[in-house]
């Protein structure tokens, strides 16, 4: 059998570099910083505990608790320092804004001033280290506002139609590298032998209809009517009015989650909720789900609020939250319907009621 040629990262983004002749060059170094400060991350996390590299940051490090009042993992602080390592230095880049740091990161003076800004959350899903489930870095590149000496938070308060590029790095059984520049979307799986992303998944299309769907059920008592009126429906599988079975998925590692539904489609589901009414969602808007969003509506899905497109949504914070709702278009558009024209509000809770997951005997 001849070997299969396969196509490389980097002769890929010289291609799509065509496309554009006046193209300085500057874009697709960036793209191949991030590159490499994925390869650093999925070799780190591939050590795992062999490294020392398992469990909490220790008390009095720097960054043990991050911005989101959350306390930092081990891989959280070498993640976050790997991407700021790697993408400072080259010029390519005015700014960078990352979900482990509180405040805009400012390009050293040292260092040449770009006209991007990258935004990234450099370990997704971190709790699942220590039980070897896979995590993943999620990323997004904005144009720089010019003339400014220094990036403002404002600068990175740009909507999600605003992004040139997004995508994630899967660290699992292989390494992946999913990428899009606003034409299409496609994924690259690393080759540690030579230390090179090859294309090996071109062109992914997420699948319009699913039967799939993931949610944090522990979260059902919380949930809006229109939520639980979908997630009411998927249970009751073929006999009731979806006419068909479903399965529920949930990893707690939004990359992971991601990835599936872009390989065999799917919805995913981290809608507002009545937990903390503070807290308008979970996930974060900038630099989680504009960057997924993205890639989405590249493959052929579909990316929601469940009131409104996701990419639409005007940040307001650059650590902003909010709920997320993506995946195969035909049942995200019918969760917006439920949200717009919600057949019955007061909809008992799906899981908990006689006829449920978790039936009462007599």
């Amino acid at each position: 059998m001849p070997e299969v040629q396969r196509m490389t990262l980097t002769q890929f983004l010289i291609e799509e570099r065509r496309r554009f002749p006046t193209a300085s060059g500057g874009f697709n170094g960036l793209i191949l910083n991030v590159a490499m400060a994925c390869k650093e991350i999925a070799r780190a996390v591939a050590f795992g505990a062999l490294g020392d590299r398992h469990g909490s940051a220790a008390d009095g490090e720097r960054g043990a608790i991050n911005v989101q009042g959350e306390v930092q993992q081990k891989l959280d602080v070498l993640s976050n320092a790997a991407f700021v390592r790697v993408n400072e230095w080259a010029g390519y880049l005015a700014g960078m804004a990352s979900e482990e740091m509180e405040a805009p990161y400012q390009i050293p003076e040292r260092y040449p001033r770009g006209k991007y800004l990258l935004l990234f959350d450099p370990l997704d899903g971190s709790s699942n280290i220590d039980v070897n489930v896979s995590v993943g870095s999620i990323f997004s590149v904005l144009r720089a506002p010019q003339g400014a000496d220094a990036v403002t938070e404002q600068d990175f308060l740009q909507p999600g139609t605003a992004q040139v590029a997004a995508g994630y790095a899967l660290y699992g059984p292989t390494t992946m590298l999913v990428l899009t520049v606003g034409n299409g979307v496609n994924g690259f799986t690393l080759d540690p032998n030579l230390g090179e992303f090859f294309l090996t998944h071109p062109n992914l299309r997420v699948p319009a209809d699913t039967h799939e769907f993931a949610i944090n059920a522990s979260n059902s008592r919380f949930w809006e009517a229109p939520v639980r009126q979908y997630i009411t429906e998927c249970l009751a599988g073929q006999s009731g009015p979806r006419g068909k079975d479903f399965n529920m998925r949930w990893i707690a590692s939004m990359v992971a989650e991601a990835h599936r539904i872009l390989m065999r489609g799917g919805v995913f589901m981290y809608p507002r909720d009545t937990k903390d009414p503070a807290r308008p969602g979970r996930l974060r808007l900038l630099y989680e789900a504009n960057p997924i969003a993205f890639l989405m509506e590249q493959a052929g899905g579909r990316a929601s609020t469940g009131r409104q497109p996701l990419m639409s949504v005007a940040p307001a914070a650059l650590h902003q939250r909010i709920g997320v709702i993506f995946g195969s278009r035909n049942e995200v558009e019918r969760i917006e319907r439920y949200h717009t024209d919600p057949a019955d509000p007061e909809l008992p809770n799906p899981l908990f009621n006689e006829r449920s997951l978790f039936r009462v005997s007599a």
